[in-house]
């Protein structure tokens, strides 16, 4: 989840299209690492937070929210991301096998 999240903020302008590609991303990688087994059902759920978070992110851009709060909105989500990793550890790591 973090890494998602540090790949948008690197970007000079964040555009909606790039945030809810990545939040796709993250909803099908949720979906196979949970039916795989490599994450918990708990783990799942917690994550759906960020991915709802991205979601919202991104509709967010296209209503013309300055880059500077998306940015905002995007390091708060790094904050829940960290505590997700503590929470699940290997979270992250599951997820971007899938890239």
């Amino acid at each position: 989840m973090r890494t998602c999240i540090d790949r948008l903020i690197a970007q000079p302008h964040v555009d909606g299209p790039r945030v809810k590609s990545e939040s796709e991303f993250i909803t099908s990688r949720l979906e196979v690492c949970r039916l795989n087994g490599e994450i918990t059902n708990d783990a799942y759920l917690d994550a759906g937070a960020i991915q709802g978070a991205l979601e919202m992110i991104a509709n967010h851009i296209e209503m013309g929210v300055a880059q500077t709060e998306i940015h905002d909105l995007l390091v708060q989500q790094i904050t829940r991301a960290n505590r997700l990793e503590e929470k699940h550890p290997g979270l992250d790591k599951a997820i971007e096998e899938g890239r």
